[in-house]
């Protein structure tokens, strides 16, 4: 078997709690009250993003567009401006999750920046036009700070499918 540059081993697979925990974490980190600067990152974004790379079948989508709207309505912002966001980010994350997974984990972070973006473009766009103020230009910052999260997120996540199957005395793996 092929393995991509990136991956020095092979990874267990992923227990669906696992995924469904780290996804309802990062959520309740978006709706922690930390003043939601502008330059704020978005965890649920980030979270999103690492498993729509990393599973794609898992967590689609359908799921991004779900927990989009439920950010929309925690934040009582137009329904649907995080939802289109969040769909187009994940969409976009699962077009080039296999190229990606061939880079290392900075190159990775990289490489989905412009992702980060874009999904916040699109979610400022939606709320210029529904007649909002504009956030400034720390807005900007946001999706640097997700890509420098990145690879911190990544090691996070990946830890507990880095353990040996069976951990045995007589195996050093």
């Amino acid at each position: 078997m092929i393995l991509p540059r990136a991956a020095d081993q092979l990874l267990l697979p992923v227990r669906p709690l696992f995924v469904w925990f780290t996804l309802l974490i990062a959520f309740a980190l978006n709706l922690v009250p930390l003043g939601r600067h502008p330059a704020m990152p978005d965890f649920m974004a980030l979270v999103l993003v690492f498993w729509n790379v990393h599973q794609p079948r898992r967590v689609g989508v359908g799921l991004a567009f779900a927990f989009g709207l439920m950010m929309d309505v925690h934040e009582g912002a137009i329904l649907g401006q995080h939802a289109l966001a969040y769909t187009l980010l994940s969409y976009f994350a699962i077009t080039i999750h296999r190229r990606l997974r061939w880079f290392t984990v900075p190159s990775q972070a990289v490489q989905i920046l412009p992702l980060f973006g874009a999904a916040h473009a699109v979610s400022f766009i939606v709320r210029i036009i529904a007649g909002g103020m504009l956030p400034g230009w720390e807005l900007l910052l946001a999706p640097v700070f997700e890509s420098l999260l990145w690879p911190v997120v990544t090691w996070v996540l990946l830890a507990p499918q880095r353990r040996a199957p069976d951990p045995d005395e007589n195996r050093p793996l």
